[in-house]
């Protein structure tokens, strides 16, 4: 009288091995996703860097499609068309993108040139001088000029060094001499003085806090000792 209960519990007792297999393969999964390739060549980065806001209007740009380049530009900024001006990103956001900017950027501490590296990620003010120069939202990271002329993203870079072109290109800069600062160490920003990187000082006058105007989102500032504006070579 008791074999059809026996029947029932045994018919509606599940999988336990097909279940554990499941839950352990998306545990793995999970795992490689987080788990991320350490940069073999790049120098420990200072504590200021280690805390870095991205702006939605940033991470819009790493995963839109890249744009067609168009066919003039105006040049960089700051820049005196004697050095290779990169605007990369060095966050793992989007890892097509962080692997271009990573691999153009290697190629081109292989020439002994000044290069002007500037980070999106670090002051959004990079990111809105590359739109404007490129006449639109979607600009494309890497972005590379030389000698004040736009040169190309990732492929193009990759497709010039491979031909021998590159190297044609860039042997009519002048050899770079710098020395890394004594008040940045190379990496061309400091911790605002006014807020102590925060992005924020108190107002006596609303007794409330507010928006420092002297940094970026990051709490940073431009060097004042190496972050200055170049005269620029007449052509």
């Amino acid at each position: 009288m008791w074999l059809p209960w026996r029947v029932r519990t045994t018919a509606s007792r599940p999988n336990r091995s097909r279940a554990c297999s499941v839950s352990c393969t998306s545990f793995k999964d999970v795992q490689i996703l987080l788990d991320s390739e350490p940069e073999p060549s790049s120098p420990k980065s200072p504590s200021l860097f280690r805390r870095l806001s991205v702006s939605p209007s940033l991470l819009r740009s790493l995963s839109s499609p890249r744009a067609a380049a168009p066919s003039s530009f105006a040049e960089p900024p700051y820049s005196d068309c004697s050095s290779i001006v990169l605007y990369y990103t060095s966050l793992r956001v989007v890892r097509r993108t962080y692997d271009d900017c990573r691999a153009v950027r290697s190629i081109l501490h292989g020439f002994a040139v000044a290069l002007d590296e500037r980070d999106v990620s670090v002051d959004d003010r990079f990111r809105e001088e590359l739109q404007r120069i490129l006449g639109s939202r979607r600009a494309p990271l890497p972005s590379v000029f030389i000698a004040g002329t736009y040169i190309g993203g990732a492929e193009d870079v990759r497709r010039l060094y491979d031909r021998g072109e590159l190297h044609e290109l860039i042997e009519r800069l002048p050899l770079s001499r710098s020395i890394a600062c004594d008040l940045c160490g190379g990496l061309r920003f400091v911790v605002c003085d006014k807020c102590d990187g925060s992005h924020k000082v108190f107002a006596e006058k609303s007794g409330a806090f507010r928006i420092c105007s002297s940094c970026n989102s990051n709490g940073l500032i431009r060097c004042p000792s190496c972050f200055v504006v170049q005269p620029r070579r007449s052509k």
